[in-house]
């Protein structure tokens, strides 16, 4: 009964206490949102814009980036919005892409981690060979975030309110992940197809691999804020609704067609309103550590996400891979 009534209050929510005008003036504050080209990220980008702030968008393609720009800046009536190369797949991409913010901006106000990709084919993984889900949607946006702590640290010390945010887009699907946590056999594939890595990787399914992303995105919020809250570094984790968008691109047809029937009741700008809630208003900056619900609601992630042990595990895993990226690249 519990995760059906879970279903129906974040399926089927209350009228949102927090629209696009409740936004307050973001007149000097510097923002990044990954995946800022389209979907949620997209509309996050075009209020925080409208709003004043100094906006970035991190995504892989040029072209896409431009072309959603040229668009914002039309919606918005405003300039200031400029493009970050960024592949999440790659831990050599982040790390430039963090060295190229850091030579512009001497601090960041809100990081919205939002990009992410969901039931890849299992055979797709990133440039250093992880599934292609949690190594995109969690090891990428650990890497950019501890990356940029030392901007996030900064704008806190110049904050009014003493704090910098980073919003963390989880999913209702974290709900949904296989129960025990993560199942860390199936995060670095090896080349063997009979491996028990790739048993299990075949066992979960895409589906169910990406819940389990999201799980490790409630997590990876969770310890984040732990370790940084104490910096003023606030971070939540958030469903953001079941919208419509392209994150279903690698469904099959008939559970895109299926699934598009009802999330098209739910637009990117309504998917987006979470997500401004965390990051901007002033009554969030006490909400370091929960998990947003819609609209805007503060929820409770699943028994998983509240995992203390878990969380720590999950942190120093993320710190090892990146430990060894770094020491293979010196």
């Amino acid at each position: 009964m519990g995760l059906l009534r879970e279903y129906f209050s974040q399926h089927y929510p209350p009228a949102s206490k927090y629209t696009e005008d409740d936004v307050p003036d973001l007149t000097g504050k510097v923002v990044l949102v990954t995946g800022g080209n389209t979907g949620i990220g997209k509309e996050t980008a075009r209020v925080i814009l409208a709003h004043g702030a100094k906006v970035y968008i991190g995504c892989r393609s040029p072209e896409r980036a431009n072309a959603a720009i040229e668009e914002l800046k039309k919606l918005a009536g405003k300039e200031d919005i400029h493009f970050l190369q960024l592949d999440l797949a790659d831990l050599a991409s982040i790390k430039h892409t963090a060295e190229e913010f850091m030579r512009m901006e001497s601090k960041l106000d809100v990081l919205f981690n939002n990009a992410g990709v969901m039931a890849t084919p299992l055979e797709q993984l990133t440039k250093q060979g992880y599934d292609m889900q949690f190594g995109t949607n969690v090891l990428g946006h650990y890497y950019l975030t501890t990356l940029l702590l030392p901007v996030l640290r900064a704008a806190a010390s110049q904050s009014p309110d003493g704090t910098a945010r980073v919003v963390n887009t989880s999913s209702f699907g974290h709900l949904l992940a296989k129960k025990g946590g993560v199942d860390y056999k199936t995060l670095k594939p090896d080349d063997n197809s009979t491996s028990e890595s790739n048993k299990a990787r075949k066992k979960l399914g895409p589906d169910v691999l990406y819940y389990q992303s999201k799980l490790g995105n409630v997590l990876l919020s969770n310890e984040l804020h732990k370790h940084y809250g104490k910096d003023g570094v606030v971070s939540t984790s958030l469903h953001p609704g079941t919208i419509y968008s392209e994150l279903g691109r690698h469904w099959p047809a008939f559970q895109r067609h299926a699934m598009g029937v009802f999330m098209k009741m739910q637009p990117a700008t309504l998917g987006a309103i979470t997500q401004l809630y965390a990051g901007t208003a002033p009554d969030a900056k006490d909400l370091g550590g929960k998990y947003l619900i819609p609209w805007a609601r503060v929820g409770a992630p699943s028994a998983d996400g509240c995992n203390e042990e878990a969380a720590a595990k999950l942190w120093t895993w993320l710190g090892e891979q990146v430990k060894a990226f770094e020491e293979n690249h010196a």
